[in-house]
C-alpha cells in the first residue's frame, strides 16, 4: 500500500513538473500561415516584418525567387515560401505581400507567407519532433511541432532552409537558391519601393505580443500613451536585436517604468498625503469602498488609515477583493514590527504578544474576501475605487466591462484611482490626475 501511495505521489509530482514547464516561456516563435496551416519560426532569426508588392526581376533565378527588394538601401533577395514548398498561394486583391524579413548568420533574406500572425511564447520542452504526417513540407525543413492553447505549429528551420546543400539542389532540380545571389550594385533599382510597414511599428507590435505572452500584460487605450513614451526611451542606446523582449526579465524590464509607487507595500507618507488631499468632500455619514487587487492588504490597510483621518466621523467601509486566496487568506491578521508602518498608520495600531496589528476600528472597516472580479460585483452605490495597476491586466473586452461596471456602481461625483499609467476616456470622466496618481471622478 505504502508502495502505491508512493507512486501516485510520484505521478502527481511528475504531472506538476510538466505543467510548471509546460506554463513557463523560453521560447518565442513569430507564427504565420502558408495554404491553411499554422507555422512559426524562431523569434531570433526574424529581423522585421513587411509589406511590399514590387520586386526587381532576376534572370536565371530559381522559381521560387521573387527577386529582390530595395529594404532601406539594402539589396535583398525575397523567396515565396509558397514556391519554394509547393504549396498553393493566397493572392492579395492588393497586391502586396506580407514579407517575413529573416536574419540568416550574416546574411538578410526575405520570405513571402500568406499572412503573419502573432508572437507566441512557448518552452522548448514542449516542442515535438516532426512527424511525415505534416505534410506538404519535406521533414527536414521542420524543426519540430508545438501546441498552444489549442492551436498547433509548425516551426520551421529556416537555417537549413537557406543553407541547403548542393546535393538537395540537384534533387531538387533548381539551378540556385537564395544563399547563391550577390547583386552588385550597378543591379540595385533605382527607386526604393514604398515601405508599409516600419521597423520601430512592427517591433512595438512584437513588444505588445511578448508583454501579453510574458506577463498578462494587455495594449490598450487605457496605457497606449505610457507605452508609447517607455517604446521611446527602451529605443535608445538599444540596437534593433536588443529592442525584443525574449525572456520574462527583459519584459520586467520594460514594465519597470510602469508600476504605481508603493506597489506591495504600504503607502509611504508623501504618497498617503497626496491621495488624501485628491479624495472628494463626502456629505454622506457613510464612505464606501472597493478595493480589487489588494493582494496582501498593504494596500487596503494603508487607505483605511487615510479614509480615516479624511473622513473622521465617517463610517469607512472598504470592499477588499483578490483572486490569490493564499494572499487574501493572510492579510486580516497581519502583523508588524512598528518601524514597518509608516507614522500615518500609528494611531490606528495596538500592540499584541507577537508585534503590533491595526485597531478594531481599522479591521471592522476592511472586508478581506476572496474574489474573481470578472464574476458578478454585488456591491453597493461607491464613493470611491481603488484599482491601481490591476485593469491592464485583463483582455480589452474586460477591461471595458469593468469600466462600464464602475460607471454603474460610482455614486455621481464619485472617484475611480487608477494605476500612475491607466487613464479612462469618455465624456462622463474628468481627470483628476497628477505625476503620481492617475484618478478620475464619475459625472452621472
Amino acid at each position: 500500500m505504502d508502495a502505491i501511495v508512493k507512486d501516485l505521489a510520484q505521478v502527481n509530482a511528475d504531472l506538476q513538473e510538466q505543467k510548471e514547464r509546460a506554463e513557463s516561456v523560453d521560447f518565442k516563435i513569430i507564427t504565420f500561415s502558408l495554404a491553411g496551416k499554422d507555422y512559426g519560426v524562431d523569434i531570433m532569426n526574424v529581423k522585421e516584418i513587411a509589406k511590399a508588392d514590387k520586386f526587381t526581376f532576376v534572370p536565371n533565378a530559381a522559381s521560387f525567387v521573387r527577386g529582390v527588394y530595395n529594404l532601406r538601401g539594402d539589396i535583398i533577395p525575397i523567396i515565396d515560401l509558397r514556391t519554394f514548398f509547393h504549396l498553393p498561394q493566397d493572392k492579395k486583391a492588393d497586391g502586396q505581400e506580407n514579407m517575413l524579413i529573416l536574419r540568416i548568420n550574416d546574411q538578410v533574406y526575405g520570405t513571402i507567407v500568406d499572412k503573419i500572425d502573432k508572437v507566441v511564447g512557448i518552452n522548448h520542452e514542449s516542442i515535438q519532433p516532426p512527424h511525415p504526417i505534416f505534410g506538404d513540407i519535406n521533414i527536414k525543413y521542420i524543426s519540430g511541432v508545438v501546441e498552444k492553447q489549442g492551436d498547433l505549429y509548425i516551426i520551421l528551420d529556416v537555417v537549413r532552409i537557406f543553407a541547403i546543400s548542393e546535393e538537395t539542389k540537384k534533387d531538387r532540380g533548381r539551378v540556385s537558391d537564395a544563399a547563391d545571389y550577390f547583386v552588385p550594385a550597378a543591379a540595385k533599382p533605382a527607386e526604393v519601393p514604398e515601405q508599409q510597414a516600419v521597423t520601430a511599428d512592427t517591433t512595438l507590435d512584437f513588444i505588445k505580443e511578448s508583454l501579453s505572452a510574458l506577463k498578462h500584460f494587455i495594449v490598450s487605450p487605457l496605457n497606449d500613451i505610457w507605452l508609447n513614451k517607455r517604446f521611446a526611451d527602451w529605443r535608445v542606446d538599444r540596437t534593433d536585436s536588443d529592442l525584443q523582449l525574449r525572456n520574462v526579465a527583459d519584459a520586467d524590464d520594460f514594465l519597470g517604468t510602469f508600476a504605481s509607487p508603493c506597489t506591495n507595500t504600504f503607502w509611504d507618507e508623501d504618497y498617503a498625503a497626496t491621495i488624501k488631499n485628491i479624495l472628494p468632500n463626502i456629505s454622506s455619514n457613510t464612505v464606501q469602498v472597493w478595493n480589487f487587487g489588494c493582494g496582501k492588504g498593504y494596500e487596503s490597510y494603508s487607505f483605511a488609515c487615510i479614509l480615516k483621518s479624511r473622513y473622521p466621523n465617517a463610517h469607512i467601509k472598504v470592499w477588499a477583493n483578490d483572486s490569490d486566496i493564499m494572499a487574501i487568506s493572510q492579510a486580516p491578521n497581519m502583523v508588524f514590527d512598528l518601524e514597518e508602518v509608516p507614522k500615518y498608520c500609528h494611531p490606528y495600531m495596538v500592540q499584541g504578544k507577537n508585534g503590533y496589528s491595526f485597531n478594531q476600528v481599522i479591521k471592522e472597516a476592511i472586508v478581506f474576501e476572496y474574489h474573481d472580479v470578472l464574476n458578478e460585483n454585488p456591491l453597493p452605490d461607491l464613493d470611491i475605487i481603488l484599482a491601481r495597476d490591476i485593469l491592464s491586466y485583463f483582455p480589452v473586452a474586460d477591461q471595458n466591462r469593468l469600466v462600464d461596471d464602475f460607471s454603474e456602481k460610482m455614486k455621481d461625483q464619485g472617484l475611480v484611482i487608477l494605476g500612475k499609467n491607466e487613464e479612462i476616456f469618455g465624456t462622463n470622466w474628468t481627470a483628476v490626475s497628477n505625476d503620481t496618481i492617475s484618478a478620475f471622478v464619475h459625472n452621472a
